[in-house]
């Protein structure tokens, strides 16, 4: 019995993963909100530039331009991106990738995403969420102290 399944190989393929996965994602009850509540996800004009995404690491076209990390600190400063919704991500994508692809490149998408995951949590982590207080300003003898969180110095 011979596998269904084939390795990722064209723009299309990109394509059918990336729809594949935010028709989970969409309805996931850990994660769907922020697609729709808070990120008012656009599906039909998000998948070109997302499969663009996905086609220049994969294929190594040169496809996409955009800076991805952008609307995703714009996201958390809404939303408040945790770890568990990283997690949940990586699930749904490698889930969705392995019941439709096998071969080197759905290997490479998998791990590109834990690659991407880790790297956006961390700096996330750098950037005020949406329960962080508002900074603190003081004026004193003409100087301005900004309170921006963490301890103060000592």
């Amino acid at each position: 019995m011979t596998s269904a399944r084939h390795d990722i190989e064209t723009r299309d393929d990109c394509e059918r993963l990336v729809r594949a996965f935010y028709g989970r994602a969409l309805t996931d009850p850990v994660i769907g909100w922020i697609f729709t509540d808070v990120a008012r996800l656009d599906l039909e004009a998000h998948v070109p530039t997302i499969t663009d995404f996905w086609e220049t690491i994969l294929l190594g076209a040169p496809a996409y331009r955009g800076g991805a990390f952008r609307p995703h600190a714009e996201l958390h400063l809404k939303a408040g991106l945790r770890g568990g919704h990283f997690t949940r991500w990586l699930m749904l994508w490698s889930e969705t990738v392995d019941g439709l692809f096998e071969g080197p490149r759905a290997e490479l998408a998998k791990q590109h995403a834990q690659r991407v995951a880790h790297a956006f949590h961390g700096r996330l982590q750098t950037l005020p969420g949406p329960e962080a207080p508002a900074p603190v300003a003081s004026s004193a003898a003409g100087i301005t102290v900004t309170l921006h969180g963490g301890p103060p110095p000592r």
